[in-house]
């Protein structure tokens, strides 16, 4: 799960299928109209397939989508839109076999097998997700941009934040986007900027759309921020940066919470909303 600090092996306290679906059921009758499920890996669930029509189905759900590595997407792509899956991110940090297989393990064939598949059966938009590592991957730009314009994606270029990481690796491979910024606004015919998610701005470029997204740790994302994540056992999480102030659903639903006691859960959950830097 995003933001969670690491793996856990113990998955016995994972939420089941029909307590997601409650959990999501719960907040879009609060007024959440837009669901992404993430991971890890969300893929490597079995059940997948019906976690996203459970999810598809509920009324006044308005968007539902993924991020993924892609791996396994290749299998999964037509399931998952037939069942209610409106469009993908997909992390693509090369188009180069084998620093991709340094970097993740897996292989880069099966990711771009992925990609296209989410392309051809109507994902929109699909986004390459790149994250930019010094001396790494930096070089490689130019190229991704022409893969995003010959697969009809949006590439969305990521600044290395320093979550979940050693200070040692975020000193040796963050790398600013300003320069590629620059480069970009220079080939641009139009710019447009997403005012609530930190003013990040995308590129339009002939054919091709890139997007830059810089660190979020900042007060401006904070100031417009209205998402609020559950951890993978079932725990709300109001900011990505934070795991001081989670408040366990899962607990209480397996313990026969009343649907109006999972409503106070979500309102404590927002309460507890902080700027992930302030001064305690």
């Amino acid at each position: 799960m995003e933001g969670e600090e690491r793996f856990r092996e113990n998955l016995g306290d994972e939420m089941t299928i029909h307590e997601i679906v409650r959990l999501v059921k719960t907040a879009v009758g609060l007024g959440i109209s837009k669901v992404k499920l993430t991971g890890g890996e969300p893929l490597i669930r079995e059940d997948v397939v019906e976690i996203v029509k459970g999810i598809a189905a509920i009324p006044g759900l308005e968007d539902l989508s993924m991020t993924t590595n892609g791996t396994l997407l290749a299998s999964f792509a037509k399931e998952l839109s037939t069942n209610g899956l409106k469009r993908v991110n997909v992390s693509l940090p090369t188009l180069d076999g084998e620093v991709y297989n340094k970097l993740t393990g897996g292989r880069l064939e099966d990711t771009l097998e992925g990609v296209k598949a989410a392309v051809e059966v109507g994902f929109y938009p699909v986004k390459i997700n790149m994250l930019i590592l010094k001396d790494v991957n930096d070089h490689a730009v130019p190229g991704m941009i022409e893969f995003a314009r010959e697969t009809g994606t949006i590439l969305q270029l990521i600044e290395l934040e320093p979550i979940n990481i050693s200070r040692a690796y975020y000193s040796a491979h963050h790398k600013s986007l300003d320069e590629y910024e620059d480069m970009l606004r220079q080939k641009a015919v139009r710019v447009e900027t997403r005012r609530y998610m930190q003013s990040r701005r995308i590129y339009h470029l002939p054919d091709v759309k890139v997007e830059v997204v810089h660190p979020i740790e900042n007060t401006e994302f904070c100031t417009n921020c209205t998402r609020l994540r559950t951890t993978s056992d079932g725990k709300l999480k109001s900011c990505l940066m934070r795991n001081d102030n989670l408040v366990d659903v899962l607990t209480s639903m397996r313990n026969g919470a009343n649907d109006q006691e999972l409503i106070e859960l979500f309102k404590l959950a927002n309460q507890k909303r902080q700027p992930h830097n302030k001064i305690k």
